[in-house]
């Protein structure tokens, strides 16, 4: 177990700023063209207004308008009975028309909500991570690149993405370690997903600039991340990368980097901007967003269960360890899955173990969502039926689990496929265990006066069957036929 001064370090302070699209639109934030882009051409989901052509007004999306009010009403936030949106002016080709919509928090801009918190757990100490505020933004576009960045000879842009309603939630520099970073990642993208206003899986969905700075050195800002591990890693780099001039008398100026996801390195893109370099004014094409009291009184109303009250409730329906119930509710969908076996099977802990042990490392393995997997929580039950029957052993279970996750067969088509039914029968082991006598003279004299040369046997005994002979009915059998040895002798 990794010490604890890994998970928190006194001379870090790190800072996110949660870029997180709104995938349940239909629409982009200011138009009407799709966000259903990701499968789409470069270029296709665009119109006047999201490539702000000359003469072009936007128009706010007020569903938008209203997912924000709930993500902010979820995390303990203030929604502003009145905001107003600002241009964010600066010459890049990801925004065609030279500025973006976004909100603003000084000069008399009021973003969508400010304050809050979410509280994550690192090596059994919980924290809350203070959210300055949440502000609603347009998403640029998507800018492609031959290799590496800083390599690449052309840049090339699609303008699919730029539009699209996104969320921006920018925390107090509360986080002290890369794992803490990734953690609340984690904890951020299962409430929007209890939400239902994000899906953080989708390609892009869920970006993070990360601020990082350490005593002694300036803050520096980490762009445009797209993974929890890569947040890790990337802010990993960093950190060591600014000792390591700290430590050498150099200085750790401001400026932005970018990570390179490929070598696993940051790279210089710039001196980091200050607030003035944007030039921010009002947006003079839109009026302010006001939510009366009614309309939050609504929308508070609809709030689902959120995954620390699921949590609780998992703990006290289930009778499962809270850490079971954490880990279950980092994913709103593994929850579900979870949940959907719970109806089908009563041992809640055995469905548990199975779903947060091999189920999750094998997802992991693939790099797949619950949802993505063909597996569904009646194949799980079946297979957990199966052990129950003594027609597999757990050893077989765990075996046929990634065929299962993969194909969606049910278990009892595997096992007859790969004839992985399990040996029973006690004349039929019994033959095996001679064999395996037979091959391992020295071991059977060892086991003889060293009972744990016993486990040796009998594994072997396992691996001449592939698993299918019943651990107990072995074991006894070995035993046995050692005790007749011994009377011999």
């Amino acid at each position: 177990m990794p010490s604890a001064s890994i998970y928190h370090l006194k001379d870090v302070l790190i800072g996110l700023e949660v870029h997180c699209q709104l995938t349940n639109l239909k629409t982009k934030l200011f138009c009407g063209c799709s966000t259903d882009y990701r499968r789409d051409p470069p270029n296709t989901h665009v119109c006047p207004v999201c490539l702000g052509l000359p003469g072009s007004l936007p128009s706010v999306n007020r569903k938008a308008i209203e997912d924000a009010v709930v993500v902010s009403l979820g995390l303990d936030s203030q929604v502003s009975r009145k905001s107003y949106f600002f241009r964010k002016n600066y010459y890049y080709p990801d925004m065609s028309k030279n500025f973006q919509i976004s909100q603003y928090d000084q000069a008399g801009g009021i973003p969508i909500a400010l304050g809050g918190g979410i509280e994550i757990q690192v090596n059994h100490v919980i924290r809350k991570i203070r959210i300055t505020r949440l502000q609603l933004e347009e998403d640029p576009a998507k800018l492609v690149h031959l290799g590496p960045i800083d390599l690449s000879p052309y840049t090339l842009v699609d303008y699919n993405r730029a539009g699209v309603a996104l969320l921006e939630i920018v925390t107090e520099p509360d986080l002290k370690s890369p794992v803490e970073a990734r953690v609340f990642l984690q904890k951020l993208r299962s409430i929007l997903e209890h939400l239902g206003v994000s899906d953080g899986r989708f390609e892009g969905s869920m970006r993070c600039d990360a601020n990082i700075s350490l005593s002694g050195g300036k803050r520096v800002e980490v762009k445009n991340i797209s993974s929890f591990k890569e947040v890790e890693r990337a802010l990993n780099f960093e950190m060591t990368r600014q000792r390591s001039l700290l430590s050498r008398g150099s200085t750790v100026g401001m400026e932005t980097r970018h990570w390179d996801e490929a070598r696993r390195l940051t790279i210089s893109l710039r001196s980091k901007e200050a607030e003035h370099d944007y030039r921010y004014f009002p947006e003079p094409d839109l009026v302010p967003i006001v939510v009366s009291e009614e309309w939050l009184k609504e929308l508070a109303s609809t709030l689902p269960e959120l995954p620390d009250s699921r949590r609780d409730r998992l703990v006290k329906t289930y009778h499962i360890p809270s850490y079971d119930a954490t880990v279950l509710t980092g994913e709103k969908a593994l929850a579900d899955f979870f949940e959907e076996c719970a109806v089908l099977y009563s041992d809640a802990k055995t469905i548990s173990n199975w779903v947060i042990g091999d189920l999750l490392r094998w997802l992991h393995e693939d790099e797949l969502g619950i949802e993505a997997s063909k597996i569904t929580s009646k194949t799980l039950v079946a297979m957990i039926a199966l052990i129950d029957e003594g027609v597999i052993s757990g050893k077989i279970a765990k075996r046929i689990l990634p065929e299962i996750i993969r194909t969606g067969k049910s278990p009892r088509e595997i096992v007859e496929e790969k004839d992985l039914l399990r040996m029973g029968s006690p004349q039929e082991i019994e033959g095996v265990v001679n064999h395996v006598f037979k091959e391992n003279p020295g071991a059977v004299q060892d086991a003889l006066v060293e009972e744990k040369v016993i486990h040796y046997l009998v594994g072997q005994v396992m691996k001449a069957t592939r698993g299918r002979a019943d651990p107990e009915l072995t074991n006894q059998i070995v035993k046995e036929k050692l005790e007749k040895l011994e009377e011999t002798r």
